[in-house]
């Protein structure tokens, strides 16, 4: 038995899961009243896949919508805040940027259960492979310069004329994200400790850039988190917004920037590909034209935002390994999943030495 892809497990709808049904009718009357030029009937399919927010494909014979709302059960309070995802959608829609537009914010949990939100059914495709196969080769660098420009908007964007500038804490944001995942590891004992990570936990904190730069940052930001139009190399709309905040923007373009150097282990990256011969830009290329289009003389301290993001990605899959050992996560993606923590950490600290770690 293969491990399903990440296209097959997250591409496409079913009919709603039992665990996330609600009323329809009550959710019609609602969109009735609070949406813009809505129209029913209403036919409801939710998405697949594992999102913490489940999502849903709300159509009628007028339009398409999206729906994400916070699953139902009991929550921690900060947590499935999509509020917080309404909040940067809509304002970075109305500034311009490619996001869907939002119709409405529900906070009445006697419609459906749960806060929603509903957005634009952004019609394009989603690409799911890095080296983006299903396009020609001469197409390919300009798909990769359609990421770079519009991740480039989004920090150069000014959070506070948008009405953003509540939207994080600003400052010490390596240090607050390293204690964070640091934190996480080592608390979790269950899924056992590893020399790179241990090593990457006293080392991180001492290495941190000098320098505040803030952003709004998105925090995923990778090719399958995006709609590209149907036929060009132009990004409709940037999806999942789940981890965004304000932060440093080196952090979150450094992390998109990964898929360089990722191993080939539970992802698509690009690392041992020949990439002139595939059509797409080195990563000094790539980070040159992030640098043009941000103003930046270059970014001397890469390797340490690399190692860093790497470390953070780490410190989630071991999460997972310690709800696969204690047997609140024992499905064949967890498990897959699982497996890679030991050579992610290998290579975010093989990253850490390019950064001069010792």
């Amino acid at each position: 038995m293969t491990t399903p892809t990440r296209q097959e497990q997250f591409s496409g709808t079913d009919a709603v899961r039992d665990a996330h049904k609600f009323d329809e009718a009550k959710l019609a009357a609602w969109m009735e009243a609070n949406v813009e030029g809505y129209a029913g009937p209403l036919v409801v399919e939710q998405f697949k896949g594992g999102q913490s927010n489940p999502t849903y494909k709300l159509l009628t014979p007028k339009q398409n919508y999206v729906m994400r709302r916070k699953p139902p059960g009991v929550l921690l309070p900060s947590a499935h805040a999509v509020d917080r995802e309404y909040k940067v959608i809509t304002a970075l829609h109305n500034a311009g940027f490619p996001a869907a537009k939002t119709f409405g914010l529900c906070t009445d949990e006697t419609v459906i259960g749960t806060w929603f939100y509903i957005m634009d059914c952004v019609d394009g495709r989603v690409i799911w492979d890095t080296t983006f196969p299903s396009e020609p080769k001469e197409k390919r660098a300009a798909y990769f310069d359609a990421m770079n420009a519009t991740i480039a908007q989004l920090h150069m964007m000014d959070y506070q004329a948008i009405g953003l500038g509540d939207f994080g804490k600003p400052g010490n944001y390596f240090a607050r994200q390293i204690g964070r995942w640091s934190k996480q590891y080592v608390e979790d004992t269950g899924a056992g400790h590893y020399g790179p990570m241990d090593r990457l936990v006293e080392w991180l904190p001492t290495a941190i850039p000098e320098g505040e730069e803030v952003s709004i940052v998105h925090g995923d930001y990778r090719c399958d988190n995006m709609i590209f139009h149907p036929t060009e190399p132009k990004v409709l709309a940037v999806l999942d917004w789940e981890l965004s905040t304000l932060g440093h923007p080196l952090a979150d373009f450094s992390y998109h920037l990964m898929m360089y150097r990722m191993p080939a282990v539970g992802t698509t990256g690009l690392a041992g590909n020949d990439l002139k011969a595939m059509g797409i830009p080195t990563e000094d290329e790539y980070v040159a034209a992030y640098c043009r289009r941000t103003g930046r003389n270059g970014i001397p301290n890469l390797d340490f935002y690399v190692a860093y993001n790497m470390f953070r990605l780490a410190a989630i899959i071991h999460g997972i390994k310690g709800r696969v050992v204690r047997g609140t996560a024992s499905n064949a993606h967890a498990v897959a999943s699982a497996a890679t923590f030991e050579p992610l950490a290998d290579a975010a600290w093989a990253q850490a030495l390019k950064a001069g770690a010792r």
